[in-house]
C-alpha cells in the first residue's frame, strides 16, 4: 500500500479492554496511516483526570473538601460528578514546601503498555517503524482540578516535580528512537478562552513558559507533542472555540520558544464548523519545518462527507496536515471504535 499524504494521529483514549486490544485494532485499521501508537489509557486510566485523585486521598498531607461552583459551565452536559467531587487542599499546620509526591503511575503504566507494544512489533502486528506514544495531562490540568484554588500555586512545584521525574523514567526504560511523549493541555486552552478562572497573573504567558518547560523535559530523540484542547463532554467541548485563533497563538508561542523540536501540535475543530471563518487564523501558524500539525476534523456522526467538508475548508488555508478527532475515544461507546478508525482510513485513502 502506499503511504497516504494524511497520517492519523490518535489523541490517547481508546475505551476498549486493554492495551493488547487497543493495539491490535488500531494496527489493523489504521497500518501505516499511524504514526504513533497510544496504550489506550485503559483500566484505572480511563478517566483522564480523575484517575489522580487517589493520590492526593491516600496522601498523608492531603484532606479533601467539599467543592464550590467555580464557575457558569457552558456545557451543561458535564457530569455533576465530575465538575462537582471535591478539592482537595494541604492539611493544616503542613508547610507546602514539605509536599512530595511519590509514583504517579504514568511511568509503570508505560513501561508495561511498552512491552506489549513491543512484543506486538515483534510478531509484526504494528508497523516497525511506529512509535509508542505516551500522552499526559500537564500538572496544571490535575492541580486546576483536583487541587482548591487558594492551594494550587503551592502545591503545583511538588506535582510538577514528580510528574518530570516520571518522564525521566519512562525515557530511561524505553528505547528513545520507540518512544514518542504528548502533553495534553486542555484546562489551558479553556481557562484562557474563559471557562473558568485564573489562578494566576499573566496566564497565558505563563502557561507558555510551563509548557515549555514541560516539553524541554523530553530527550531530543524523543518525539514530543502537545494536544490543544477544548473538552470533551457529552461530544461537546466546555467552551466552544469561536476560531483557531488561541490555539495558533499558543502554538506559535511553542515554537519560538521551546529549546528542542517539536514534532506535532494538535488542534480540535468542532463538528458544524467547515466555514472559512474558523480555519481563516491559521493562515498565521508559524510552525518549524519540523513539526506536524494534525487538526482534529473526524468526527462520527457525519463520516466521510463531514469529514471532507472540514478538511477542504481548512486546506484553503493550511497545507499538509494530518487528521484525528477532537480529543480521545474514552467516553464513547467501545463498539464505535472500529467505525471511527475506519472513518479515518478512507480519508487518508481518498487523499482529500
Amino acid at each position: 500500500m502506499t503511504k497516504p499524504r494524511r497520517d492519523v494521529l490518535i489523541v490517547g483514549s481508546v475505551p476498549l479492554a486493554d492495551a493488547d486490544e487497543v493495539f491490535r485494532t488500531i494496527a489493523d485499521i489504521l497500518g501505516e496511516r499511524v504514526e504513533r501508537m497510544p496504550d489506550g489509557e485503559t483500566g484505572k486510566r480511563a478517566k483522564w483526570i480523575e484517575w489522580q485523585s487517589p493520590v492526593f486521598d491516600d496522601h498523608p498531607l492531603f484532606e479533601r473538601i467539599a467543592q464550590e461552583t467555580e464557575t457558569d459551565w457552558r456545557n451543561k452536559e458535564v457530569d455533576k460528578s465530575w465538575r462537582l467531587s471535591g478539592w482537595h487542599v494541604v492539611r493544616a499546620g503542613v508547610s507546602p514546601q514539605s509536599v512530595s509526591f511519590g509514583p504517579l503511575g504514568y511511568a509503570a503504566a508505560a513501561r508495561a503498555s511498552y512491552r506489549v507494544f513491543s512484543q506486538l512489533k515483534r510478531d509484526r502486528v504494528v508497523n516497525a517503524s511506529c512509535r509508542f506514544q505516551v500522552s499526559i495531562p500537564t500538572p496544571y490540568n490535575v492541580i486546576d482540578q483536583l487541587v482548591a484554588p487558594d492551594h494550587r500555586l503551592a502545591v503545583e512545584p511538588a506535582y510538577e516535580a514528580r510528574i518530570l521525574a516520571e518522564i525521566d523514567e519512562i525515557a530511561a526504560t524505553i528505547p528513545h528512537r520507540e518512544l514518542a511523549i504528548q502533553w495534553d493541555a486542555a484546562h489551558e486552552v479553556q481557562n484562557l478562552a474563559g471557562g473558568r478562572p485564573h489562578w494566576f497573573d499573566e496566564p497565558e504567558r505563563r502557561m507558555i513558559e510551563r509548557l515549555v518547560r514541560l516539553g524541554d523535559r523530553v530527550p531530543g530523540a524523543v518525539e514530543l507533542g502537545y494536544h490543544l484542547c477544548y473538552g470533551d463532554f457529552g461530544h461537546r467541548h466546555i467552551i466552544e472555540p469561536t476560531d483557531a485563533g488561541l490555539m495558533v497563538r499558543l502554538s506559535n508561542a511553542l515554537a519560538e520558544a521551546s529549546h528542542r523540536p517539536i514534532q506535532w501540535i494538535h488542534m480540535p475543530v468542532p463538528r458544524n464548523r467547515s466555514d472559512a471563518a474558523y480555519f481563516a487564523p491559521l493562515g498565521q501558524l508559524r510552525l518549524r519545518p519540523e513539526t506536524r500539525l494534525y487538526l482534529g476534523l473526524v468526527h462520527l456522526t457525519d463520516g466521510v462527507a463531514g469529514t471532507r467538508r472540514r478538511i477542504e475548508a481548512a486546506a484553503r488555508v493550511v497545507n499538509g496536515f494530518g487528521i484525528s478527532t477532537e480529543c480521545g475515544f474514552g467516553r464513547r461507546d467501545p463498539a464505535t471504535i472500529p467505525a471511527l478508525l475506519r472513518i479515518h482510513a478512507e480519508v487518508c485513502d481518498l487523499n482529500v
